[in-house]
């Protein structure tokens, strides 16, 4: 898992309320509120935030490549990095607090402070980075956010944390509407959303000329998603409803403009061999795509016939070119007839990541 290097704060109100139709019983899952935002009521003494680094430090440092060598996990310098991002994210708006240069004493002088405000209590910073190291939880659980395109978005356990080759979802969609006007005047939706992710990208672009559906089954997923979509204020625009995935959109059958998703896609058997972050924490419900990977991609394949209108979009990530190729044969040959202009695109790192195409 990858996280940008640009850790630069987004701070935004969230006044409105939620589209009227989402699941009453869904509002007593309440999603966590990520670190940054939180308000800083935590008093410590310098001398005490510097021990505490001084040993996260240690911990990292220890850690050498030995969970590279495992399982292609964060090595001591990266560990080191979230380290300090997590510094970041805990401590008072620098900004009030213009004596304390993060540049200059990069976490390990705080000289001419005697008190920092922190976001989190000490002892929970210990606990967090134990947590980091000894459990190999993930850093964006840890500070409860990810950076992802230009948004900042919150994630916790039970959501699966956006990645970075899934932007590229995104930027088909725009591409898509801004050589079809009518694209971008319709009804999307996003199946699976988890954090909301691409659903709050697509609906940027859309701006308010178009609408966004965006579902999932997981209620504590729905829950973080509308806190995202409200926090950037996309609420009379992106609609976020509970449900397994074509059930929610029943009631648009047919006049849907575009769809997209990043589905479950590892093999059930994979599951136990991935990056310890991954494996043991994020969501299996998420990641397990069954047998060979393939059981549901071939049902937005399916649904995606029924719910897009002639002419409508859809873009669906993948595991690879071996689940691309199939894909795409299976649209070609088993329900022929559906699709055309079906196409293949790869990532950021040249893998055949993507299969878009339009409704026949």
């Amino acid at each position: 898992m990858k996280l940008g290097l640009s850790r630069a704060c987004f701070y935004s109100s969230c006044s409105a309320s939620i589209f009227s139709s989402s699941i009453p019983s869904l509002t007593t899952i309440k999603p966590k509120i990520p670190l940054f935002l939180r308000p800083p009521t935590y008093s410590v003494t310098s001398s005490d935030l510097q021990k505490w680094h001084g040993w996260a430090k240690s911990l990292a440092s220890s850690v050498g490549s030995s969970f590279v060598e495992s399982d292609n996990g964060p090595d001591s310098t990266l560990l080191c990095r979230e380290l300090n991002w997590l510094l970041e994210d805990s401590i008072e708006n620098r900004s009030s607090s213009p004596c304390f240069s993060f540049a200059a004493c990069k976490y390990d002088t705080f000289d001419g402070i005697e008190n920092v405000m922190l976001r989190i209590s000490l002892d929970d910073l210990y606990q967090l980075w134990k947590q980091r190291i000894e459990e190999r939880r993930p850093f964006q659980y840890i500070v409860g956010c990810e950076h992802w395109r230009d948004l900042v978005l919150s994630v916790q356990e039970g959501v699966l944390i956006p990645r970075p080759e899934t932007e590229l979802i995104v930027d088909l969609v725009s591409d898509a509407v801004s050589n079809n006007e009518e694209l971008g005047q319709g009804l999307w939706a996003d199946v699976g959303t988890g954090s909301g992710a691409i659903a709050i990208g697509i609906s940027k672009i859309l701006r308010s000329y178009g609408r966004v559906i965006a579902t999932d089954l997981s209620p504590v997923a729905v829950s973080v998603a509308m806190f995202n979509v409200q926090r950037y204020g996309l609420q009379h625009v992106t609609e976020v409803r509970q449900g397994s995935w074509f059930e929610p959109l029943k009631d648009v059958e047919g006049q849907l403009v575009g769809i997209v998703s990043n589905p479950p896609y590892i093999p059930s058997d994979n599951i136990s061999g991935l990056q310890a972050e991954v494996g043991r924490h994020e969501p299996r419900l998420a990641l397990d795509g069954g047998a060979s990977g393939i059981d549901y991609l071939l049902h937005l394949c399916n649904g995606a016939a029924a719910v897009l209108k002639p002419g409508g979009f859809f873009a669906f990530e993948t595991n690879g070119e071996k689940q691309c190729k199939f894909l795409v044969d299976y649209m070609q040959n088993d329900i022929a007839g559906s699709f055309c202009n079906l196409n293949i695109v790869s990532d950021f790192a040249g893998i055949q990541r993507f299969v878009t195409g339009f409704r026949q």
